[in-house]
C-alpha cells in the first residue's frame, strides 16, 4: 500500500479509502467488521469514510448504523485508533429529514428511535449537534476529517449539471456561519481537519477566502463524484484545488459508478444482491442507455488491456495528477469485491489504454449526468 499526504495536511493516508455506506443495510455488523479487518489489518488501508446519514439509500430505521458499526470495531481495536484516519460528514440542506433526529441523545443518537423530521441546515448549532452524535456512534473523542456532505445553498449535484436559477433559495446559511461552527469544533479538538463534498469552485473559493478572514485552516479535502462516466472535476475544480492554489485533496466518490463500472449491469443484467437489483431506480443515472453505451466501450478497452473493467476504472483514477494528494473511496459488499478493488491500485495502465479511455470520453462525455 502506498501513502501520501491528504491535501495540505500532515496526514499520510492510503491511496485507498474504505467507503462504508453499505454497512447497516447491505452488510451486517459482522460483515462490516470483516471488511475493516481485511482492509486495515491485511492490506494496509488506514483511511475510512462514512457519514451521519449512512447507510444508503437512507431509511429512518437504519440511520447511523454505519457509524455505529465502525464504532464497535474501533472499540474492539482501540490500539489502532491513532493509526486509522476516520472521516465522516454532516448532511447539508434538507427541508425535512429524519437524519437530524439522529443527533438527539434522548433517541440514543439513532433516528429510528424518533419520529421527528426537522429541517437540516449547516448553521453552527446544527454542526455542533451533528458532530457530537457522530462521536458517540463512532465511540471516539475526535474525528480526523469532518466534511460538509453538500452545501446549505442550492447547487446542482447528484446527477444534475445545470445551475437552475429557479432553484436558488433565499436565506441559505451564510458561509461565515458554517465556518464559525467548524472553528468551534476545531478549537474543541473534536475534529482535526475539515473538508467539503459535492462542492463547486465558487464554494471552495468563497470558503477559503473567508478562512483567511476568520483565521480558520482551509478545507483539506473535497469529496465529489468522479469516475470514467463523470469527469467534471478535472476542469476548473482541479485548478481550484491544485497544490499551488488551495492544495485540497480529491476524495472521489462512486469511482465505479455505483458498481456499473464493473460491467455487471451491461445488457440489462441485474445480478442477485447487487445494489441496483435490490434498490430499483436508485442512482439509475448509472444504468441509463447513454451510460451503458459508454461502459460497453470501456469494457472493450479493458479487454484489450487484459485487465478487468473494475481494475481499469480504479487504476485510471489513481494515476491522475490531481490524485497525488488525494485518496479514492472504494466500496464493496463482499471480501472478494474488496480484494479486487484494492488490487486495482497496483495496476499500471498502458499509454495505449489511457489514450483509448480519452477517446471514449470525448465521444461519450459524462454520460451518467443529466440536465
Amino acid at each position: 500500500m502506498k501513502y501520501q499526504s491528504l491535501g495540505w495536511s500532515d496526514m499520510k493516508v492510503s491511496r485507498v479509502c474504505l467507503g462504508t455506506m453499505t454497512f447497516g443495510q447491505q452488510n451486517t455488523e459482522e460483515e462490516a467488521h470483516e471488511q475493516l479487518d481485511y482492509a486495515i489489518k491485511k492490506r494496509g488501508v488506514n483511511f475510512l469514510d462514512t457519514a451521519e446519514l449512512y447507510p444508503v439509500p437512507t431509511k429512518r430505521e437504519t440511520q447511523g448504523l454505519t457509524e455505529k458499526y465502525i464504532g464497535t470495531w474501533l472499540a474492539k481495536n482501540a490500539d489502532l485508533r491513532e493509526k486509522v484516519y476516520v472521516a465522516t460528514k454532516v448532511m447539508g440542506y434538507s427541508k425535512t429529514s429524519h437524519i437530524p433526529s439522529g443527533r438527539d441523545p434522548g433517541a440514543q443518537y439513532l433516528a429510528g428511535n424518533s419520529q421527528d423530521k426537522p429541517e437540516a441546515r449547516l448553521d453552527a448549532e446544527s454542526i455542533q449537534r451533528a458532530v457530537d452524535a457522530s462521536l458517540a456512534r463512532l465511540q471516539t473523542n475526535y474525528i480526523d476529517v469532518y466534511q460538509l456532505h453538500w452545501p446549505d445553498r442550492y447547487v446542482p449535484c447528484f446527477g444534475s449539471t445545470v445551475y437552475n436559477y429557479n432553484r436558488h433559495r433565499d436565506g441559505s446559511v451564510a458561509f461565515e456561519e458554517t465556518l464559525k461552527g467548524l472553528k468551534k469544533i476545531l478549537d474543541q479538538g473534536k475534529i482535526k481537519y475539515w473538508g467539503v463534498s459535492n462542492e463547486t469552485s465558487f464554494g471552495v473559493c468563497q470558503l477559503c477566502n473567508l478562512c483567511d478572514k476568520l483565521g480558520i485552516p482551509y478545507p483539506v479535502s473535497i469529496q465529489n463524484s468522479f469516475s470514467l462516466v463523470h469527469r467534471a472535476f478535472e476542469t476548473e475544480l482541479a485548478e481550484t484545488c491544485a497544490p499551488w492554489n488551495y492544495n485540497i485533496g480529491l476524495l472521489p466518490w462512486s469511482p465505479l459508478a455505483g458498481g456499473a463500472l464493473t460491467g455487471k449491469y451491461l445488457n440489462g443484467k441485474r445480478p442477485p444482491k447487487a445494489r441496483f437489483t435490490i434498490f430499483d431506480k436508485y442512482q439509475e443515472r448509472f444504468c441509463s442507455d447513454r451510460c451503458n453505451t459508454a461502459i460497453q466501450r470501456y469494457q472493450e478497452a479493458a479487454d484489450a488491456e487484459n485487465v478487468s473493467l473494475t481494475k481499469m476504472s480504479l487504476s485510471w483514477i489513481a494515476d491522475r495528477d490531481y490524485m497525488a494528494n488525494g485518496s479514492t473511496i472504494i466500496g464493496a459488499t463482499t471480501l472478494e469485491q474488496l480484494e479486487e478493488c484494492i488490487d486495482a491500485f497496483d495496476v499500471k495502465l498502458s499509454k495505449e489504454c489511457v489514450e483509448a479511455i480519452d477517446r471514449i470520453h470525448l465521444d461519450c462525455r459524462d454520460p451518467s449526468q443529466s440536465i
